[in-house]
């Protein structure tokens, strides 16, 4: 997962942000941990596509360490898949990949090939709300960053619950500081971390007693 970042969210006249603030240098993606760890993979030089910064990852992954073991992954807005193959490397059972921009894409598919993990990691070409229109398979960790102030998280967040959920799935959702989602009435926030422009939270899923209305 990798936020698209317009042109309005860079400081004005500042290059990229680079190593010095936490951040691979633009075309780089390290994996920091688990059993590819520290492997430096290529990634497009495509505007506004460059890896969650190195501390939001490696805050998210430390929340996450349990639950990797074995779990079935979806990375909507995938970009360089930053976040689904730190989950590969840390035992994740499978992850799948959506990302709408065939160029990027293909460039998955060849890192995935690179790490030996093209039998565990699945890229889909689509874009995620269609995507999530589809036919449901449950996931049991989602990662949601879809590109900022596109008033995209509310109805990604909606569609995930038609079916893509197991009952106690984890869903770490990126959204524009200062935005306040709406999500299902049963995803219950259970970390928060923010950085820079982004506000990350990582909920947990409660399945919905009968007849209930989950959103």
């Amino acid at each position: 997962m990798t936020r698209r970042l317009p042109r309005s969210r860079r400081p004005g006249g500042k290059p990229p942000a680079g190593s010095r603030n936490g951040r691979q240098s633009p075309g780089r993606l390290r994996i920091i941990g688990g059993e590819h760890r520290r492997r430096l993979l290529p990634v497009l030089d495509s505007p506004g596509l460059r890896p969650t910064p190195d501390r939001v990852r490696e805050t998210l992954f430390n929340w996450l360490a349990t639950a990797l073991p074995g779990a079935r992954v979806l990375d909507l807005f995938a970009g360089t898949g930053a976040l689904g193959l730190e989950a590969l490397s840390r035992g994740a059972r499978e992850t799948t990949f959506v990302e709408h921009d065939g160029r990027v894409a293909r460039q998955l598919a060849t890192n995935l090939e690179t790490l030996g993990a093209s039998e565990r990691g699945r890229v889909v070409t689509d874009d995620a709300r269609a995507f999530l229109r589809g036919t449901p398979a449950s996931f049991s960790l989602v990662f949601l960053d879809p590109p900022f102030r596109q008033g995209l998280a509310d109805p990604c967040c909606a569609a995930l619950e038609a079916g893509w959920l197991a009952d106690e799935a984890l869903i770490y959702l990126e959204v524009e500081a200062g935005l306040v989602p709406e999500v299902p009435a049963t995803w219950l926030l259970h970390r928060e971390v923010r950085a820079g422009d982004s506000h990350g939270r990582l909920y947990r899923r409660q399945a919905p007693s009968p007849g209930d209305d989950a959103c």
